[in-house]
C-alpha cells in the first residue's frame, strides 16, 4: 500500500474521559444523525395530511422516501460502526463497502473502496467505516474519499485519503484521534474520533491523521 507511513506516531497519554460522559456524547451524536431524516419524514407526513397542500403530494412522498432511505442507511451503518453488530467477529469487506456507500449516497463526496482482504475483524471493520465517514465529512463541498486496506503479515494496514477542494479536518477530530479531551469544538465530531482512538488502542493498534492542502490522510494499523 502506498502513502502509508511505516510507523504511526504515538501521542502522549491524556486524561481518560469518564465512561458515562463518553456514552452520553456517543448517544447525542447518533441522535443528531438520526433526527434530521426522521424529522423530514414527519414533515412529509404532515404535508400529506394538510388539506391545503394536496398539490404537493408528490413532493411529500419523495421527501418521505428519500428520508426513510437515509435513516435506514444510517441505522445500518451505525450498528456496525458504533455498535456490537450482534455477535459478529469478522465482516465481509463487500458488506462493509455496501454500508459505507449507503452513507456516502447522502454526502457530496464520492467513495472509492479498495479493500484487498476479503474479510476483516471487528476492530478493523469499525475503523474502516468510521474513518470513511470522517473522510466524507472532511469534504463538505465534494471530492473523493479513497478507502484502502491490505493485510501485511500479522497486521491490517488501513488508509483513507480525503481529496477535494476545501478539504478540512476539524481540530476536535484531530484531538479525538490523538486520545485528547474535547477542549474547544463540537462534541459530535470529537466523540467519533475519540471512540476510534479507544477501540483501536484496545485492539493493540494505532491511528493517526495527516492534514495537507486539499488532502487529508487517515491511517491505522491493527492486528489481523
Amino acid at each position: 500500500m502506498t502513502d502509508l507511513p511505516e510507523d504511526v506516531p504515538a501521542y502522549p497519554p491524556a486524561e481518560a474521559v469518564r465512561p458515562a460522559e463518553l456514552a452520553a456524547y456517543l448517544a447525542a451524536r447518533m441522535c443528531h444523525d438520526f433526527i434530521s431524516p426522521a424529522s423530514a419524514i414527519v414533515s412529509g407526513l404532515d404535508l400529506l395530511e394538510d388539506p391545503s397542500a394536496q398539490d404537493m403530494k408528490e413532493e411529500a412522498m419523495g421527501l418521505i422516501e428519500s428520508s426513510a432511505r437515509k435513516l435506514a442507511d444510517l441505522l445500518a451503518f451505525t450498528r456496525v460502526a458504533f455498535g456490537a453488530s450482534a455477535s459478529a467477529e469478522t465482516f465481509d469487506a463487500r458488506d462493509l463497502e455496501k454500508l459505507a456507500q449507503g452513507v456516502f449516497a447522502h454526502m457530496r463526496a464520492n467513495l472509492e473502496w479498495t479493500v484487498e482482504t476479503p474479510a476483516v475483524n471487528k476492530p478493523s471493520a469499525r475503523t474502516l467505516l468510521n474513518l470513511a465517514q470522517m473522510a466524507g465529512a472532511a469534504l463538505p463541498t465534494g471530492g473523493t474519499a479513497r478507502v484502502r486496506a491490505v493485510q501485511e503479515g500479522a497486521q491490517v494496514a488501513l488508509a483513507v485519503d480525503a481529496v477535494g477542494p476545501r478539504a478540512r479536518l476539524r481540530p476536535e477530530v484531530l484531538r479525538g484521534l490523538q486520545g485528547q479531551p474535547l477542549g474547544e469544538g463540537l462534541h459530535g465530531h470529537w466523540v467519533q474520533a475519540y471512540y476510534v482512538h479507544l477501540f483501536v488502542q484496545d485492539a493493540g493498534g494505532r491511528v493517526f491523521a495527516d492534514v495537507n492542502d486539499e488532502r487529508i490522510v487517515f491511517a491505522a494499523t491493527l492486528p489481523a
